[in-house]
């Protein structure tokens, strides 16, 4: 027995054995093994799709992301611009009232300054009259002390009416 080439026998049997097993493994192995590979396609397929959507969402989510921030930017630009116009005005506003308070405030100093200088100019003017009378009693009662004098004085006087 050559241990290189087989019995003729034993390769009949073998080969009539490799087609009983092959037509086995093509009747319930290989539809088997050929689902599970196909199946196992169509969720990979499956995967890639959903991978694919997923990524397409996620642009989509990104773009309207900064979309939404382009947004937030301007209506912060028009608040900041907005705050800027109302604190100007506010500024604005309290300077006027500070102007008009300083010209009230500077109008009545000026009334009272007024008030007051008047005032005094009475005063001023009724003191010297005060004097005036003391100094002129002073003058008459010196130059009329004699009889002479006050005769002369009422004669004067009484030309001077007439």
């Amino acid at each position: 027995m050559n241990l290189m080439l087989p019995d003729s026998g034993l390769l009949f049997w073998m080969t009539i054995i490799f087609v009983i097993v092959f037509l086995i493994l093509a009747k319930f192995g290989f539809p088997v093994i050929t689902g599970m590979v196909e199946k196992r396609t169509r969720r990979i397929d499956e995967a890639l799709s959903a991978a694919r959507k997923a990524e397409d969402a996620i642009a989509h989510l990104s773009q309207e992301q900064e979309r939404i921030i382009a947004e937030t930017k301007a209506q912060q630009a028009a608040i900041l611009q907005e705050a800027a116009a109302e604190r100007e005005r506010i500024i604005a506003s309290a300077q006027n009232q500070a102007r008009e308070e300083a010209g009230r405030i500077v109008e009545e100093a000026r009334q009272r300054i007024n008030e007051e200088k008047e005032a005094a100019l009475k005063d001023a003017r009724k003191e010297l009259a005060l004097i005036s009378l003391a100094v002129a009693d002073k003058v008459l009662r010196k130059e009329l002390s004699d009889d002479k004098a006050q005769k002369e004085l009422v004669d004067r006087l009484v030309d001077e009416v007439v």
